[in-house]
């Protein structure tokens, strides 16, 4: 699953053609990503494999185009084209890996490269104030258009994500990749690992998505480099490979797509929990067409990614296929055991369990209603998220009571082999019928209230139902991390109404978002007076799940309301460091 940002306008305002034409560009999207890495490998292939002689003691980086010319189009109504320039970063002699962190949100990121040789492993921090966030090396990719007269028409920079779409560019490389598949652009990210295997290329055409490239009907010259901070940090040569951009004027029935390894991306519907779910990193974002984040009801209106991804306001993966394996695949389904567990419910005295944690509110914004909320209210939405600390993943199974839309809920637990050594009833499974839920909701998982100035008083409360979802990778530094969680995505991790079982899961180190939005999640604020709130996120509110630590699952957020009825505002103070809304 994933967190969708978006941007002001509603998604809901959208037409179904709109949609629709969304939807074809992002089939031109998909192919196209699968040609470049294709053109990339066969090209790069044939480039002799690491010299002999002395090891290498360091990842030897370039900068590779996988083809000189792309095409693009304008679409009516977009302000500019979205162009995927089918350029990546190639590595050879050892991985190019990094890991990043921060203490707490009063300090900075800290980035480090980690070079492994010898079953050692040596550690190089990265200059303080490079790296700002978990969502890549920003300021990496800088991009200059020109036109036939050679006049530069447009400029663009963009950030690397090293975990972004990637393959093999030479047969002896792994065959595999064992780095995560995003970067993280949740906010409140505490801990990350990029990398790329040796032998392999990332996807490195994410420019800046946050605004298009203003450029019109004709062709140009794109010439993409790296910017020299990085060239000189890592040893990268100054290449600057040149390609052709063709772009087309609209067609007349508002259809069509680029070819090559350019396409123009459009609207996009908001996703992932219906409006919120969680946010990674993509090689190839697009505009998105609503405000808020990405899980406000649950079913996905197209392929959505796990979590993590460049700046808040952008779009995120279009779904694995060709050379499209950047976590945002639709994972296959979760299988619940095959029957009710037997015996004596117990949990050994030792045995590992999860740790849920909440993050602090994000994406806040006061609306005025959606998707069946009363018009004329007042509403204050945002984005939440309960994460797993681990060490153990929280397993949970749900087992249909006959001719009932209830399931009865287990939650499993194993020992360090991954053995089942017991278990515990844990609450119940409900059939959520509403539209853009239409899933199993695990009951008791979190809970929102809006406390008063003291945080005394609960103001507004709301949602405690979920279905679980590893949209986020919140810290994949923590011990037993899993780095490829499946059930990322709520088309598959929640179950059918026909479902007689359903197993959902979060991993250790991933976070499932919400954005609340939807009916009866946001806090209705019609009338409530101005002042100093806080929006409180709790993790497990009830205590029905077994956990290794129940003092960490509270988590605060300040806000201030003003205005009045019908236009009232909300000002979000800076969290620590963190400073988004």
């Amino acid at each position: 699953m994933t967190t969708q940002h978006s941007s002001p306008s509603s998604a809901s305002s959208k037409t179904d053609s709109e949609r629709e034409r969304g939807n074809k560009r992002l089939k031109h999207s998909a192919l196209a990503a699968g040609a470049a890495l294709a053109v990339v490998v066969s090209v790069a292939a044939a480039a002799p494999g690491a010299a002999s002689g002395a090891a290498p003691t360091k990842p030897k980086l370039r900068l590779v185009a996988a083809t000189d010319s792309v095409t693009t189009q304008l679409y009516e109504g977009d302000p500019g084209v979205y162009v995927n320039l089918g350029t990546y970063v190639s590595v050879d002699d050892v991985p190019l890996e990094f890991k990043v962190t921060r203490k707490s949100y009063n300090d900075p990121v800290v980035a480090e490269q980690i070079i492994r040789k010898g079953g050692k492993a040596e550690v190089k921090k990265l200059p303080a104030g490079m790296v700002k966030d978990f969502a890549g090396l920003p300021g990496f990719l800088n991009v200059s258009f020109r036109n036939a007269a050679g006049q530069e028409v447009a400029k663009n920079s963009g950030t690397f994500c090293p975990n972004n779409a990637s393959g093999r560019i030479r047969p002896d490389g792994p065959s595999t990749s064992h780095f995560p598949e995003s970067c993280s652009g949740n906010p409140f990210t505490l801990g990350g690992v990029w990398g790329i295997e040796k032998g392999w290329a990332a996807n490195a055409s994410s420019i800046d998505y946050s605004k298009p490239v203003i450029l019109p009907e004709g062709e140009y010259t794109a010439k993409v480099s790296v910017g020299k901070k990085y060239r000189d940090l890592f040893g990268i040569p100054n290449d600057q490979p040149a390609i052709k951009v063709t772009v087309l004027p609209p067609s007349p029935d508002g259809e069509g797509g680029g070819e090559g390894g350019g396409v123009g991306l459009g609207a996009r519907s908001s996703a992932h929990h219906g409006g919120g779910h969680g946010a990674q990193h993509s090689s190839m974002p697009m505009p998105m067409s609503h405000h808020h984040g990405s899980r406000g009801a649950d079913m996905p209106t197209m392929p959505a990614f796990p979590n993590a991804f460049v700046d808040r306001g952008m779009a995120h993966h279009l779904g694995d296929g060709p050379g499209q394996t950047d976590g945002s695949r639709v994972a296959p389904a979760l299988k619940a055991a095959a029957h009710r567990p037997t015996g004596r419910a117990g949990v050994p005295a030792n045995v590992p369990k999860p740790d849920l944690r909440s993050l602090p509110a994000w994406d806040i914004a006061v609306t005025d209603g959606e998707d069946g909320d009363v018009a004329g209210k007042d509403y204050l939405a945002f984005s939440a998220n309960v994460w797993n600390a681990g060490p153990a993943p929280l397993v949970v199974d749900g087992f249909r009571q006959r001719g009932k839309d209830l399931m009865d809920a287990y939650q499993y637990f194993y020992d360090a082999h991954g053995k089942q050594v017991g278990y515990a009833p844990t609450g119940t499974m409900e059939w959520d019928p509403r539209i853009g839920h239409e899933h199993w909701h695990f009951t008791d998982f979190a809970s929102y209230r809006l406390l008063s100035a003291d945080k005394t008083k609960e103001v507004r409360s709301g949602k405690e139902a979920f279905c679980l979802a590893n949209t986020d990778a919140i810290d994949y530094t923590v011990k037993n991390a899993n780095w490829h969680p499946y059930n990322t995505d709520l088309s598959t991790a929640c179950g059918e109404k026909t479902a007689l079982s359903v197993r959902e899961v979060l991993d250790v180190g991933s976070g499932d978002t919400y954005t609340q939005y939807r009916p009866g999640q946001s806090f209705d604020i019609t009338g409530l007076p101005n002042g100093t709130y806080y929006i409180q996120v709790i993790a497990n509110p009830s205590k029905r799940l077994q956990e290794s630590n129940l003092n960490n699952n509270v988590a605060l957020r300040k806000v201030i309301l003003g205005g009045t009825d019908g236009a009232r505002t909300v000002k979000v103070p800076a969290h620590g460091l963190i400073d988004v809304k």
